[in-house]
């Protein structure tokens, strides 16, 4: 079967957990948000010099055993999302039937290209990625299978080892799992140190409603719920990208790059007399709050009509160690508070525009501390609000899951890279500087290049 003229099916697989267990996990009220059809989309890339048929003499088969032998500890993963009817409650159901799809695909891509921080067409990528498929049963029950896999085979240059999974689990939980994985697949199936001391924690009872917003949480959820039928049955969770072609760019700020917008930011702070000027900022604020200026700067360059747009920026919040009562580190489900920032555009591109992001980002990081669920009554109106604007820019990832420590026995990750849409940026460690930052950008073909100037000439002046 042919997928693409570069990319042919080699074998597909169901793969179950070595032990089966049958159970059914529900959600909690933070789970409720992120139920349906939300998916996630990260891809592994790696130096791999062999054919397609050594991977799948030596290497198919042992990435076939351990993934088993994970999913028997993270067995909600092989099971799938229900989404009953109306009046109840969607829920995590895991069967003895079920299974995740391992696709194998071999590809004539150029690794090279997909595997660099150069532009890439998203088109490009998401046929790297598997797909999910929500289905409908005959009472009007939504299935969403929670996770697949796709292995690309790119003969004699690379491999690339990615995952689609449902938003019924964070980025946290992920990340556990795939280093988790790949741990046991690099000891060749018999060591199972790390799941066995870290085990995912499926109980709920950890994760306490401080402001019982779960029956407000419900009530959205139902709401979206009823608008599925028509926009779900059928269609996979492949990225739209409508009919303009968009590249995803990765953008590299090495350690003295941040340091020097740190303390360039600072010192104009200092000289505003505005407010007390903090001892420190994070790299996450000066880097998002910096590339937040640089993509207003470029995608609206030609707006000053538009000066007084709203314009957003989103990111999520780990809550494991912040609540009152704290969570395991390994809690398997959404852990997640929402934050955004809001500023005019005019007050974005304009000479104090890095600044006055810095001091909103800086503010609603402070605000965690004392409120951190503050406005959760109106996350959905909000963020409606955001996309129906669509001057919204959304952080995923971060760089505190380490994920070029993934490593399957073949050596760590050349790229790891997010699929998202042009309304993300996505957030890693540096691969290659200590300290560094990766920040995934998706863009049209005319706004790279503009980009590129905007940065570099920021750079320059946090320099001078």
């Amino acid at each position: 079967m042919v997928v693409l003229k570069q990319h042919k099916l080699v074998e597909n697989f169901q793969v179950v957990p070595a032990v089966r267990t049958t159970t059914s996990l529900p959600l909690t009220f933070l789970d409720l948000p992120l139920a349906g059809p939300i998916y996630v989309r990260r891809q592994f890339f790696y130096h791999f010099p062999h054919s397609t048929l050594h991977f799948c003499e030596t290497i198919l088969p042992c990435l076939k055993t351990s993934l088993s032998q994970t999913l028997q500890h993270f067995f909600p993963l092989a099971g799938n999302l229900i989404c009953p009817p109306t009046p109840h409650k969607p829920f995590i159901r895991s069967t003895d039937d079920d299974s995740v799809t391992l696709t194998i695909i071999e590809s004539e891509a150029d690794f090279n290209h997909l595997s660099s921080n150069h532009p890439k067409s998203i088109k490009d990528l998401d046929h790297l990625v598997p797909k999910l498929t929500c289905t409908n049963t005959h009472d009007g029950t939504f299935v969403f299978p929670l996770v697949a896999l796709q292995a690309t085979v790119f003969p004699n240059h690379g491999l690339c080892i990615a995952i689609t999974y449902c938003h019924v689990m964070d980025d946290s939980c992920c990340s556990h799992f795939m280093k988790s994985w790949s741990s046991i697949c690099r000891s060749g199936g018999v060591d199972f140190t790390l799941v066995e001391k870290s085990p995912p924690c499926f109980d709920r009872e950890v994760l306490k409603d401080p402001k019982g917003l779960e029956a407000i949480f419900l009530r959205y959820y139902l709401e979206n719920r009823s608008t599925w039928k028509d926009k779900l049955i059928g269609k996979t969770s492949e990225i739209a990208g409508g009919n303009e072609d968009y590249f995803k760019a990765t953008i590299v700020f090495g350690r003295d790059d941040i340091e020097g917008l740190r303390i360039w930011v600072l010192n104009q702070w200092k000289n505003s007399d505005e407010f007390i000027t903090p001892q420190y900022l994070s790299k996450f604020v000066v880097t998002c709050a910096f590339v937040w200026v640089c993509m207003v700067k470029t995608r609206c360059r030609n707006d000053a009509e538009d000066d007084v747009q709203e314009d957003y920026f989103f990111f999520g919040a780990n809550c494991r160690d912040r609540l009152e009562h704290p969570v395991p580190k390994t809690y398997f489900g959404n852990c997640l508070t929402l934050c955004s920032a809001m500023l005019k555009r005019k007050d974005l591109k304009g000479e104090g525009g890095f600044l006055n992001a810095v001091k909103l980002i800086e503010k609603e990081v402070t605000d965690l501390k004392s409120d951190l669920f503050k406005d959760a009554e109106n996350w959905r109106e909000s963020f409606t609000k955001m996309f129906v604007l669509e001057t919204i820019l959304m952080v995923t990832g971060s760089p505190k899951f380490g994920v070029y420590e993934t490593d399957f026995g073949f050596g760590r990750p050349t790229k790891v890279e997010m699929v998202h849409s042009f309304k993300g940026m996505s957030l890693a460690e540096s691969g290659d500087e200590e300290g560094g930052l990766e920040v995934g950008l998706v863009c049209t073909s005319t706004e790279i290049e503009y980009l590129n100037s905007v940065i570099e000439q920021g750079l320059g002046v946090s320099k001078s």
